[in-house]
């Protein structure tokens, strides 16, 4: 489960500020004029009334940095909207349930006590061999119970019938399903569809055929939390929407695969960003990936976009990788329940998400079957 670093925690615009800021900066200090010269007539062929009016072009040219050609395709990306998809109807709010009860034998996670959203925690969750066991089997719980909510797609299922099926599943393996409660969230599980990026409240909501749904699961299992997502198909999905989602899945595993101990954190959203650029998609900046562990919600921060932050990986590390691309613009608007949120121009976007463990040579998924 994602998290806003700009409203959550008020991080993302000093953190956009402050990269575009250096940006702009090392852009203009770097950029170097290697080609200016008139374009001018001949002055012998021309009379001194003409000269008055000859008119000097000067032509400049100068060298494009890489983010700037990033900047660049992403104003051009966000100007034109040449991929071809039927837009479906606009999402609307169905009915919410009440919340879903938990036996008080299962252990549960210490935000419960307070509806405000907890702060991100400034400690790295890294891990002994006895963590990594922990954290191995909440993974492992976690990818099974998004496996078994991927068989409930299907039209006319309501994504509140999956919230119950989930929580059903979570509470009779001794598990809490983390994102019930946490900042005041009503239910066990995100449910994000078509144009919804990310938090979507589960209601009674029917799923159309062509519509596609993220389902984000994680759970709190002997105090540790696993957490992964999925954008399903449901019923007969158009190509567009189709290779949207298959290119974020391959943006994610782009992501996982720089990831190894040393490895710069900035890598990750530069090689997320490389393969979304290729189909012309918008990687969204706001939402980003996070440490887990003990604690649902840590550093690292994981940006998914261009970055230049700093940090480097280290071995027996937690966290996810999960980004949302769209087929528009990634500005987005949050209805009123502070959690659903929306592509602001009504276009469709995927998500995917894995939590991994940094290892000596590599990354481990864990959230596999």
């Amino acid at each position: 489960m994602g998290f806003s670093v700009s409203v959550s925690h008020g991080l993302s615009s000093q953190l956009s500020s402050s990269l575009h800021g250096q940006h702009v900066s090392s852009s203009s200090s770097k950029s170097t004029l290697f080609m200016a010269f008139p374009l001018t007539s001949s002055a012998s062929t021309l009379s001194g009334k003409e000269r008055r009016f000859e008119h000097k072009l000067v032509v400049y040219s100068k060298k494009v940095s890489g983010l700037d050609e990033a900047m660049r395709i992403r104003r051009e990306r966000e100007l034109q909207s040449t991929t071809k998809f039927r837009r479906r109807p606009p999402l609307r709010r169905g009915k919410v349930s009440s919340r879903l009860p938990v036996p008080g034998h299962i252990p549960k996670p210490p935000y419960l006590s307070s509806n405000i959203l907890p702060e991100i925690s400034s400690e790295h969750q890294i891990h002994d061999a006895e963590g990594i066991a922990q954290m191995r089997a909440a993974c492992e719980l976690a990818a099974q119970v998004l496996d078994y909510a991927g068989t409930l797609v299907r039209p006319s299922v309501t994504t509140d019938q999956i919230d119950k099926a989930v929580h059903q599943m979570i509470i009779e393996a001794g598990a809490y399903p983390s994102p019930l409660g946490y900042g005041g969230f009503p239910k066990s599980v995100c449910t994000s569809v078509n144009e919804c990026m990310c938090h979507g409240i589960p209601d009674s909501r029917q799923l159309q055929n062509g519509d596609i749904i993220n389902v984000d699961v994680t759970v709190y299992l002997n105090g540790y939390h696993g957490d992964t997502s999925k954008t399903f198909l449901c019923g007969d999905v158009s190509g567009a929407l189709k290779r949207l989602v298959t290119v974020t899945e391959e943006c994610m595993e782009k992501g996982i695969a720089v990831c190894k101990d040393g490895a710069s954190f900035k890598k990750i959203g530069k090689r997320i960003s490389e393969h979304a650029e290729k189909y012309g998609y918008g990687v969204v900046e706001r939402f980003v990936g996070h440490g887990v562990g003990t604690v649902f919600h840590s550093e690292p921060i994981i940006l998914h976009h261009r970055n230049e932050n700093p940090g480097v990986m280290v071995e027996g590390q937690t966290f996810t990788i999960e980004p949302i691309l769209t087929l528009g613009g990634i500005e987005c608007v949050t209805w009123p329940d502070n959690w659903t949120t929306l592509t602001a121009d009504g276009s469709p976007a995927a998500q995917f998400e894995h939590t991994i463990l940094i290892t000596r040579t590599g990354a481990e998924i864990l959230t596999k079957c």
